[in-house]
């Protein structure tokens, strides 16, 4: 499996995507929004666009998919119960459907709701494990609900499918939000020395380089998913005293998902 990250360098910060078939050289592209840069890329490499996937349907992510198409004839994949927000799906996928990239690329659609109702990553089943994450889950953080989506379904995605995925796990997110996220997570575990070494390494990283983290770097760094952390919990009912000593991991969650949405 060949990846390229691709750097939109737009206000939103988001990340586009090539996944391609080393064989074959077709390629799936996701989120493209900068439809220029991906052809561009496709291009240079030798590679064939045949599908494009959304990942969801806010316009940031769908934006580029009637040039992509116009360009490549290429066949449109997203969330099944999205038909209504993308226009022209030829393919509804749901939780366990499998994509084809050529003949080497096998990936599998998550149904992952929270950022919206109807938002899928792709888990690789190559010999890279891999997952591409759209506004799920970004590097040391997660996606916000404010258009569409309900934190409770965040935290059902995180624990009961993010958290059980292999530590060895490449994470490719639809933005780069890592300074700022890290910021948050040292602002809830101030002696997260995992974190802030991270933070002095990619401060101020160049987004055409970035880092790409794995689901076990992310599990020390990312608060989401540091929810049984004492400094967490004590830090949280600073800001919200009626918190149990011991509060379970869903309003731990839920409640640094408030913060967050005002940090």
């Amino acid at each position: 499996m060949l990846v390229e990250q691709i750097w939109t360098a737009n206000a939103a910060r988001n990340f586009n995507y090539l996944i391609a078939c080393d064989e074959t050289g077709e390629a799936l592209a996701v989120d493209p929004l900068d439809h220029r840069k991906c052809l561009a890329v496709a291009r240079d490499r030798g590679w064939q666009i045949t599908q494009i996937l959304n990942t969801h349907e806010h316009w940031d992510h769908t934006g580029g998919n009637r040039a992509m198409i116009a360009a490549t004839g290429a066949r449109l994949l997203a969330h099944a119960n999205a038909r209504d927000a993308i226009e022209g799906i030829d393919r509804g996928l749901g939780a366990g459907d499998v994509i084809r990239v050529g003949k080497t690329v096998e990936l599998e659609a998550l149904d992952t709701p929270g950022h919206t109702m109807s938002h899928v990553c792709l888990l690789s089943h190559s010999s890279t494990p891999a997952l591409f994450c759209g506004d799920t889950l970004f590097n040391a953080g997660a996606g916000n609900c404010h258009n569409g989506g309900h934190p409770e379904e965040l935290y059902a995605t995180f624990a009961g499918q993010l958290a059980k995925l292999p530590d060895d796990m490449l994470v490719y997110p639809g933005h780069d939000y890592i300074a700022n996220n890290l910021g948050f997570t040292l602002d809830r575990e101030p002696d997260n020395r995992a974190a802030q070494r991270l933070l002095e390494q990619v401060g101020s990283q160049d987004p055409n380089e970035a880092l790409v983290s794995t689901l076990g770097m992310e599990k020390e760094i990312n608060t989401f998913f540091r929810l049984q952390s004492p400094s967490v919990i004590a830090r949280l009912r600073e800001e919200f005293s009626y918190l149990p000593d011991e509060p379970d991991a869903r309003t731990v969650f839920l409640k640094l998902r408030e913060l967050r949405n005002s940090w």
